[in-house]
């Protein structure tokens, strides 16, 4: 039977290719998500050979970015954003202003007007999301102090952007030069974009975070696996599309509040788990989608431009980053991170690029630019993560200034004079102080033991500080920080950071200051645990293992069997 299969068709064709680009890309350590960007290049109408339905994958495409959208809000946690705000709020927005005028001083050079050197701009500004955390995977520090504070920081640079998605159809006309009625209205036009962006925000606040979470649970008492799945799809992109037609909300603004408001459900882990499938099937679509709107011929008829975007992405906003966290005087290494951590841009330009195409503010050509940028600014991104070690221990063994500036006339560095000489006898060094080194101090301190906090994190030491816990700022791994613990007369050093990578180095610290010092050591490895025990590194803990067996315990306990 004839029939149309243009949509089966592009979305075989597209999935198809992205798995074979993508694994290709795997193979080599790159970001697949460069292959899925590959893979729409091939399929679009700017390189021979089989061209596929642009329209059918643009609608496909705000499918992608609704569930994009929704997984950013489900994983959305004020509470994290809160312990790094003294740093990632400040930085993140002077980083996307530096960032932001850079773009538009390169689009005013090459002619472009005020509104498309504006959105060019933005979209240099901001990093990807889902490349960043893959990256802090990889280097196993994604629940470290660095990369709490990456993953914040990032989480303003979103929120920035969602606001700019927001705006940015209300000031298209004037941006545009454009003198128009709408023009002479701008203030009316945006009061009445807010008036109904913030009607949805508060029917959502006060109504959906109550009534959606509590129709999940319905669902999920039904045991029905299929029902709980479709559930929080057909909430994500029912919100989304709800949104956009009753508020004139943009589809990604309404599915990131869909993620928020499913957030606040105990069920939300597990619906992030059952989402997670298609939402990563239609972001694949969505990265095709969108190369299949590059230009190849920007590369060789744009070379230098491609240049000045590309410095602008992984140099400049990056040096702008590393400055600031350098200026508040956090470690070199928490400086090198964050920086590595921005020198990419993803998905948010991506909208950001076409939403200002759409809008007639962005030309071709800075879509194009933009993508070609990001393609090889994700593409460099590992090896830059690769480079932050090297270049850390170069600059500490070969820069006595770097040291002396890492730590000079901070105050949150050395331990307060007025902290009792007989706690700094016999305590215990704590090395952390997350969800397991906050559990630690709290039970040293009802058993009334001493202990001195080690902590990066100096929103951290501030607030211990207040509370009267004696706590230095730093790393565990540098001398100077451990000298100020006093861990030449400490009893025990329990090292209950999840940063792992630094452990061997620690232990080598503490034990060359102090030959007698125990040592209590976390992982989450198997194969670190053991490696650990093989160079004697002290009692080692496992996350899962110990937990189970520390269950074992309790049943047997409950149950008075005796072993």
């Amino acid at each position: 039977m004839p029939h149309n299969v243009s949509l089966i068709t592009t979305i075989a064709s597209a999935l198809g290719l992205a798995l074979i680009f993508g694994f290709v890309f795997a193979k080599l350590k790159l970001p697949p998500l460069v292959g899925y960007l590959l893979a729409g290049i091939v399929l679009g109408p700017f390189t021979p050979g089989f061209i596929a339905d642009a329209e059918l994958a643009g609608q496909l495409a705000e499918i992608g970015v609704m569930l994009l959208m929704f997984g950013v809000g489900l994983h959305f946690s004020l509470d994290d954003l809160m312990e790094v705000k003294k740093i990632a709020l400040p930085g993140a927005i002077l980083q996307i202003t530096v960032a932001t005028l850079l773009g538009m001083g390169l689009a005013i050079f090459l002619g472009w007007g005020i509104g498309a050197g504006l959105v060019f701009g933005l979209a240099l500004s901001v990093a990807s999301t889902v490349v960043l955390l893959r990256a802090l995977e990889d280097q196993g520090t994604l629940d470290s102090v660095n990369g709490r504070i990456a993953v914040g920081w990032l989480i303003v640079e979103d929120l920035v952007m969602v606001i700019v998605l927001v705006m940015l159809p209300a000031l298209a006309g004037p941006l545009s030069g454009s003198v128009s009625e709408d023009s002479g209205n701008l203030w009316y036009s945006l009061a009445f974009t807010l008036g109904e962006v913030a009607l949805f925000i508060g029917l959502m606040l006060v109504v959906g975070r109550k009534a959606f979470p509590w129709f999940l649970w319905q669902v999920a008492r039904t045991n029905s696996r299929e029902l709980f799945t479709l559930c929080v799809v057909a909430v994500a992109l029912g919100i989304a599309y709800g949104s956009a037609k009753l508020f004139g909300v943009s589809f990604a603004l309404g599915a990131f509040f869909a993620g928020m408001v499913l957030r606040e459900s105990e069920l939300s882990h597990r619906a992030a788990e059952e989402s997670l499938p298609l939402r990563e099937a239609f972001s694949v679509l969505f990265f095709v989608s969108v190369g299949m709107l590059f230009d190849p011929t920007v590369i060789f008829e744009k070379p230098l431009e491609l240049l000045a975007v590309v410095f602008i992405i992984v140099f400049g906003k990056s040096l702008a980053a590393f400055c600031l966290v350098w200026a508040l005087r956090y470690p070199l290494g928490t400086a090198l991170t964050v920086s590595a951590s921005l020198a990419q841009i993803g998905e948010f330009s991506f909208i950001l690029a076409a939403l200002g195409l759409s809008l007639g503010l962005l030309p071709p050509e800075g879509h194009s630019l933009i993508l070609a940028g990001s393609i090889i600014s994700i593409a460099v991104n590992p090896f830059i993560f690769k480079a932050i070690d090297p270049i850390l221990s170069w600059l500490q063994s070969h820069s006595a200034e770097a040291k002396k500036l890492q730590r000079s006339n901070d105050p949150l560095s050395e331990l307060p004079f007025t902290v009792d000489q007989n706690k700094l006898e016999g305590q215990v060094v704590l090395v952390g102080y997350g969800r397991v080194g906050r559990r630690v101090g709290e039970a040293l301190a009802e058993q009334g033991i001493n202990y001195v906090v080690v902590e990066q994190n100096r929103e951290i030491v501030e607030q211990l500080r207040k509370q009267g816990v004696p706590a230095v700022a730093g790393s565990a791994a540098e001398p100077s920080v451990l000298i100020q613990a006093h861990i030449a007369r400490a009893s025990m050093m329990v090292i209950a950071t999840p940063d792992t990578f630094h452990v061997r180095t620690m232990i080598e610290t503490a034990r060359a200051l102090n030959p007698a010092i125990d040592t209590v050591v976390r992982t989450h490895s198997e194969d670190e645990a053991k490696l650990l025990r093989q160079e004697n590194a002290g009692k080692v803990f496992m996350g899962e293992h110990e937990l189970a067996l520390g269950m074992i315990r309790y049943l047997l306990d409950k149950l008075q069997v005796k072993g």
